[in-house]
């Protein structure tokens, strides 16, 4: 392997393999309407909750969290007034048994777990949809505690710009991916060679959440 002709050094090259990722599948699930009611006083289409997203804490089921797609548009849905679109999210391995089970199998398993914690009843459900998507969560184990010498190593190429989640291995969210291009289009246009103020991007300590003691 090698980038403008030049060897990739074995220590830089074993860093870049090792970075983990975590895969990610969702189920949409179209419903007739919810179990969970509207207790606030929020109005909302339909009266429907008014979450965009609910994360999952029942420690017997394995999705993370679930979107509702009429709180963020109602443009999201064909009827938004009579039927609820749900996104189930689950983290994975890529091979493990969640994501090598058939379509229809892992939907049926999502189905139920909805069930389970009281969402919805399966006799509302009327159509469901899977997507996987490979390395979707960069994680910070295995190598990642080398990743300066990577990324030392990276910014010495003049016409190499890591952006975005998968570009700098960091959960970075959509608004922060972002703004990575656009430091890196600024450097560019304006003739800066320090790429810092890229890499700095979503390192403000004020931002990250923190683990209460």
């Amino acid at each position: 392997m090698d980038l403008n002709g030049e060897n990739v050094p074995d220590d830089i090259l074993n860093i870049a393999k090792g970075l983990p990722y975590i895969d990610f599948q969702t189920v949409g699930v179209l419903v007739n309407k919810l179990k969970i009611k509207n207790e606030t006083t929020l109005k909302t289409l339909s009266n429907i909750v008014p979450d965009c997203w609910i994360y999952i804490q029942e420690p017997d089921v394995k999705m993370l969290r679930l979107q509702i797609f009429n709180n963020w548009s109602p443009y999201l849905v064909n009827k938004p007034e009579d039927t609820v679109w749900i996104g189930l999210e689950y983290t994975c391995l890529e091979n493990d048994e969640y994501w090598n089970m058939p379509d229809k199998e892992f939907e049926e398993f999502a189905v139920g777990e909805l069930a389970k914690i009281g969402i919805i009843d399966k006799a509302d459900v009327i159509d469901t949809h899977r997507e996987k998507i490979k390395k979707a969560y960069p994680a910070y184990f295995d190598t990642y505690s080398q990743i300066d010498d990577l990324i030392n190593y990276v910014n010495t190429f003049s016409n190499l710009y890591c952006i975005g989640r998968n570009g700098q291995h960091r959960y970075n969210n959509m608004d922060h991916s972002m703004l990575t291009a656009i430091e890196a289009v600024e450097n560019i246009t304006k003739g800066i060679t320090d790429r810092n103020n890229i890499w700095n991007v979503n390192t403000e300590k004020s931002y990250h959440e923190t683990k209460s003691k």
